[in-house]
């Protein structure tokens, strides 16, 4: 497959059945499903391109500049863009978050190094946080109310694949997402995401940061309960107990040389207990949202 062929032709083959967590599983309610794959299906071909090891930089921009001119019909069509478009035109619905997830991708081909936690938050705001407040829009609900946790939860799916794939993603693309303060604060150097196995250095600033994004999940954790739609609540619920389990692991677990990713049983273990622990919850939703904090979490 040639490096400079079309976004379409450069796609992976990764699809929503590949990803670590849910992505509009029949939990989701039909009307609603084909939207999320549409997005999903939009955001994977940017995703893809970012992640194109042959791809040179100015390539990478001049494709993901073409995906967003399509969607909003500045540039020509793409198919990777038209199944979103329509949803989006059928609902109403504007493409920022969309064109916020290239943007993310941008960042990819044009950085791969992070300062620190906050800088790593940043980008999670455009790669992660986007997806579910696309989701919360597309079920109608309140941004006031439902975004901040989203935001919160968002951002820890995202930093749990950083670190579950840290060691592929320095070898593979060069890119490294672990904040070089932490790597500092334990004496490691990103030359060790490179080894068949984590140095205890390294050990430590993983753990480090799987204990910040469980502190994520925790102010994350009353989402389910603010959701007026259930199967979305459920769907949510889900996400957030798969998210939590993995970040435990990684308290414990060397990325490295250790599989933390669920396996078949066991993620449908997990994703059942929050979604039981939900519905047993559900009865008492209304004193629950009453005393939710307000705002947002992140900008």
């Amino acid at each position: 497959m040639s490096a400079s062929g079309t976004a379409t032709e450069l796609r992976s083959g990764k699809g929503a059945n590949d990803e670590n967590f849910p992505v509009a599983s029949h939990l989701i309610h039909p009307k609603n499903r084909g939207a999320i794959l549409a997005f999903y299906d939009f955001v994977r071909a940017g995703d893809d391109v970012a992640d194109h090891a042959a791809l040179s930089p100015e390539r990478k921009l001049a494709l993901l500049d073409g995906l967003a001119d399509a969607l909003t019909g500045a540039g020509a069509a793409d198919p990777e863009a038209e199944p979103l478009k329509r949803e989006l035109a059928a609902r109403g619905l504007p493409p920022r978050h969309a064109l916020e997830l290239l943007d993310a991708f941008r960042m990819d081909a044009r950085k791969n190094r992070y300062a620190d936690w906050d800088e790593l938050i940043h980008y999670c705001r455009y790669s992660a946080m986007p997806v579910g407040r696309y989701v919360l829009d597309v079920h109608g609900e309140d941004p006031a109310r439902v975004w901040a946790a989203s935001d919160a939860i968002c951002a820890a799916l995202q930093i749990v694949n950083h670190l579950q794939d840290c060691g592929k993603d320095f070898r593979t693309l060069d890119r490294v997402y672990i904040p070089q303060d932490a790597l500092d604060r334990h004496g490691a150097t990103v030359a060790m995401l490179g080894a068949a196995r984590a140095t205890p250095q390294l050990r430590a600033v993983i753990r480090d940061l799987a204990e910040r994004t469980l502190g994520l999940l925790d102010a994350g954790k009353v989402l389910p309960d603010l959701i007026d739609d259930l199967r979305l609540s459920l769907e949510i619920a889900a996400i957030h107990r798969l998210a939590v389990v993995l970040a435990r692991g990684l308290l414990d677990r060397d990325p490295l040389s250790e599989k933390v990713h669920h396996g078949k049983a066991g993620f449908a273990l997990t994703a059942l207990g929050g979604i039981g622990a939900t519905l047993a919850r559900r009865p008492f939703r209304g004193r629950i949202v009453r005393a939710a904090p307000q705002g947002k979490a992140y900008p």
